[in-house]
């Protein structure tokens, strides 16, 4: 399913948020043109080199993509990207606060060139405010939004480990241009499209914000259990193996306490009488589960828990999910070529049916010439832009 094939997205990206929205719209069937810096290109292609020499980060999320080279600062540039814009439905960018206003790019010059265009903004924090300009890497975010506050263990906070405020900022990016995208289809109008990584991280935590309003205390930090909801969290069985499990209503706590604890006298009893009664008296009773599940290897407590039932999951590691039986048996796991050879890439969530688009990950610049040609320039002007480094 390619229901944007047809829409054309240029954009002005790095780093993980704006690469990670483009991607999607991609994935649906929309031609991205990735502009980037000659030489260097996205930063995020050095961030390391685990994949056959390739930037884990870089080929996560720019599969789907033409790369241009392009030094947008030069006239000669600009006339390129102006020339690009001119067909594009969509422009994308999360340059430096200001950067894109600097250059001519921002929403008022775009809209009065080009009113059908949705122009799409992603930065840290927004404009305007006291925090318009500062620099916004992900942890910042995590760090600013109180995520670092509510996330770790009551000893030590620890940051979430992905990429959380870049992945927020990205995907309401892409819901906000497709919604804009329909409204275009209705009314003929682009639309501005602004993000913030720091609106989007702090709408993700609704739970919390809203469990400490007026002054109460916010959820404890409760490592990888839950902070209000017991029994939610780890369990170590006899053998070592960790299993997670979590009980989420009375039917659910009175069946395990008969079926796996044996202890069906404890589902009536007032410290364990409701959730809230439970979470209060979280030691006393994880005491009680612990010591019930060190009777029992991790596959027997796996067993009972399923036939009790409850929730559970094994704690896999990564290399564990390459090899998860139900992405498998989903046929989830697909092919992408990339400068260094093919590797696997999951399919996008979501759409169902013929298999999804898996086109390269680009080299840097490997669409350079094929787009300038596109845009009208002859052979002779591209070599003079390639030998002045503006490509």
């Amino acid at each position: 399913m390619q229901p944007l094939r047809g829409i054309t997205v240029v954009s002005l990206e790095q780093a993980v948020a704006a690469p990670y929205a483009t991607r999607q719209l991609a994935d649906l069937g929309a031609r991205v043109i990735k502009v980037e810096r000659p030489g260097s290109g996205d930063f995020a292609r050095a961030y390391d080199s685990r994949v056959r020499g390739l930037s884990s980060h870089f080929v996560w999320a720019n599969r789907n993509k033409e790369s241009l080279t392009l030094d947008i600062k030069d006239p000669r540039g600009s006339d390129v990207l102006r020339r690009l814009l001119a067909r594009a439905d969509v422009f994308v960018q999360n340059l430096a606060p200001g950067a894109a206003g600097r250059a001519g790019l921002g929403r008022a010059e775009l809209h009065a060139a080009h009113p059908r265009m949705i122009v799409c903004d992603i930065s840290g924090y927004g404009a305007p405010g006291p925090y318009e300009g500062a620099k916004a890497y992900d942890l910042m975010v995590q760090s600013e939004s109180g995520l670092l506050s509510v996330t770790g263990t009551a000893a030590e906070m620890a940051k979430v480990g992905i990429s959380v405020s870049d992945i927020a900022a990205g995907m309401y990016a892409y819901s906000s241009v497709l919604a804009a995208l329909i409204e275009r289809g209705r009314t003929g109008e682009g639309a501005h499209v602004e993000v913030s990584m720091l609106e989007a991280t702090v709408e993700w935590l609704g739970f919390p914000l809203y469990y400490a309003y007026d002054g109460a205390e916010p959820p404890p930090r409760a490592g990888a259990a839950h902070a209000t909801i017991y029994p939610y969290g780890p369990f170590t069985a006899g053998d070592g193996k960790v299993v997670m499990m979590c009980v989420q209503n009375e039917r659910e706590w009175a069946a395990f306490c008969e079926r796996f604890l044996r202890r069906p006298e404890l589902a009536a009893h007032p410290d364990y009488a409701g959730n809230a009664a439970r979470n209060a008296h979280r030691e006393a009773l994880g005491a009680l589960i612990a010591a019930r599940f060190a009777e029992l290897t991790g596959a027997e407590a796996v067993e009972l828990l399923a036939a009790v039932p409850v929730a559970h999951a094994r704690v896999n590691s990564l290399a564990d999910v390459w090899r998860h039986p139900q992405l498998a048996a989903r046929n989830r796991w697909h092919e992408v070529r990339t400068p260094a050879g093919p590797i696997p890439a999951l399919a996008p969530p979501g759409p169902v049916g013929d298999a999804p688009r898996m086109d390269p990950v680009p080299g840097l610049g490997e669409h350079t010439r094929a787009i300038l040609a596109e845009v009208g320039l002859a052979d002779g002007e591209i070599d003079a832009l390639a030998a002045d480094g503006i490509v």
